[in-house]
């Protein structure tokens, strides 16, 4: 047994902190999930750094603000000197992999620039956002994308089933009476079961495949990123999970008539997507929602299966778990669909937090309020294993080991969230350039401020609307709150870590030293 304790960091894609049971969902069944909880520390104001799967997980995976380590938007690359998880980890002797998806897109032409071969040993670990890739997947393997060789699909051909691109005709599709295939890319069939056994699921397969690299792995201690696919769309779940759950178990819609006068134009703009038009339809909520919940009741089955593997291996009193999503999902809410900008629904996040270790027994089985976002992930890591250098000049986000061992302890009182939304066809609906779409926001336990390019802010009081249906960005009488919040807003980005290359002890040590150095600057 080594001394040092493995780190299980489990996210799933797209998943809303209030559909689990244990923040407050009223008719989903996650007990595993839920048994979690009660054995560590749940964060219940966890916030991402985008509503976007790949800049999000860019700031897990350095410790960064977006617009910091620049991946802005999926299929970004982050700059090839980027530090993410496995550089910092692995110099302490750590294992450090993925089994699942990153949606991680490498600086091919940084790596060229510097000679470095992709098929080479440091080349795979950049081409893997460091991470050794022990099962890599994103998902979302349309027909136009297909990787032939993609290793679920071959599972899947090994497990009996036939065709070309399993992903999508078995896995992600359903099947019609007449045995025609029914595309889970189109939500109007995601009531009907996948064409997938549920022990052949990707959620089983990526389950499977991580308890397989556990019982592979030596002694050495090991940090497993296992990050699952679902219940990200497409929303087609296996029997019996498609059926778990119905209308009646559906949420109300977070949204108002109200929020449709005077909306905020880039909000509208995002409301003329494909998918926000269809999610401000009752008969799609009511057809997708009960497969989305499916989904997450199936990945708590799984996370189930994980919990009883690594106790029965005797790994779990020595395993700090992490449990967490890159972001949310509107289903609706405020008349939108899929992700991105910054209402509640897309950008808090679930986070629970189990660390084995004895200093944590007085927070065990406790929920956090404390403001807490996903660049501090990596430092709480970094403190895990016994790491005395503090990255100050690049980390920024904080340990959140205080919180857990349940030390007094001075906290941040307002969390950010960024986006870059040039790729989007809300960039042409507005008539923006690539360089104006950028947006920041500012959350406090009170008020939420958003920073619009071109546009008049948005803000709401928390405390009086916490659905956030009444937007006070154009109020006369709410001017002097939008004008503080500005400034805190632009103290905050003041303090970038953009000198990455050379540390704070380092400068501290040079300062004043101009002389020694041979610097004869103004001298008589």
């Amino acid at each position: 047994m080594p001394d040092r304790k493995n780190i299980l960091f489990i996210m799933a894609d797209q998943l809303r902190s209030d559909y689990l049971a244990c923040n407050g969902h009223p008719t989903i069944k996650t007990p595993n999930i839920d048994a979690l909880a009660a054995k560590g520390v749940n964060f219940t104001n966890a916030f991402c750094q985008s509503a976007v799967c790949g800049p999000s997980r860019m700031s897990f995976y350095t410790g960064r603000y977006m617009f910091t380590h620049g991946g802005t938007w999926n299929n970004i690359p982050i700059r090839v000197d980027e530090k993410t998880m496995g550089d910092y980890l692995r110099p302490y002797g750590y294992r450090v992999g993925i089994v699942g998806k990153t949606h991680f897109k490498p600086d091919i032409t940084g790596m060229k620039k510097l000679g470095i071969s992709v098929d080479s040993d440091l080349g795979i670990l950049l081409n893997e956002c460091g991470f050794e890739p022990w099962e890599r997947d994103d998902g979302l393997h349309p027909d136009q994308s297909l990787d032939p060789d993609l290793s679920y699909n071959r599972y899947l051909r090994e497990n009996g089933y036939s065709g070309e691109n399993l992903w999508h005709t078995v896995a992600n599709s359903a099947e019609g009476s007449g045995g025609e295939v029914l595309s889970g890319w189109s939500m109007r069939n995601v009531q009907h079961p996948a064409r997938v056994d549920q022990k052949h699921s990707e959620t089983a397969f990526m389950t499977d495949r991580a308890m397989q690299v556990i019982e592979e792995l030596d002694d050495d201690p090991w940090c497993l990123h296992l990050s699952y696919i679902k219940p990200h769309w497409p929303y087609m779940a296996p029997d019996p999970y498609h059926a778990l759950y119905s209308t009646e178990d559906i949420i109300p819609a977070i949204r108002s008539d109200r929020e449709l006068l005077d909306r905020h134009p880039v909000v509208s703009a995002f409301g003329y997507h494909e998918e926000s038009i269809n999610f401000s339809r009752d008969e799609c909520r009511t057809r997708v929602i009960p497969a989305y919940m499916g989904l997450i009741s199936e990945l708590d089955f799984h996370i189930g299966r994980l919990i009883d593997f690594l106790k029965i291996r005797g790994d779990l009193d020595n395993t700090v778990i992490v449990l967490t999503s890159d972001h949310g999902d509107y289903l609706g809410d405020h008349w939108l669909g899929e992700k991105e900008l910054f209402y509640e629904s897309a950008i808090r996040i679930p986070l629970i937090v189990i660390n084995p270790d004895k200093r944590a027994e007085k927070t065990r089985g406790t929920s956090n309020e404390s403001f807490v976002e996903s660049i501090d992930l990596l430092p709480t890591f970094l403190g895990l294993v016994g790491c005395q250098e503090s990255y100050d000049h690049r980390l920024e986000g904080r340990s959140l080991l205080p919180l857990v061992h349940g030390e007094e302890i001075e906290w941040r009182d307002a969390v950010f969230c960024e986006s870059d939304y040039s790729v989007r066809q809300a960039r042409n609906f507005l008539k923006r350039g690539p360089e104006e779409c950028r947006a920041f926001m500012i959350r406090t336990n009170t008020w939420k401020y958003v920073y619009f390019d071109g546009f008049a802010p948005q803000l709401f009081n928390l405390e009086e609307d916490p659905d956030e249906m009444n937007d006070l960005g154009k109020s006369e009488t709410h001017k002097d709150i939008r004008e503080q919040l500005f400034r805190q807003l632009f103290d905050w980005m003041r303090t970038r870590k953009l000198r990455p290359a050379l540390s704070n002890t380092e400068i501290a040590f040079r300062t004043g030293k101009g002389k020694q150095r041979g610097y004869l600057i103004g001298v008589w």
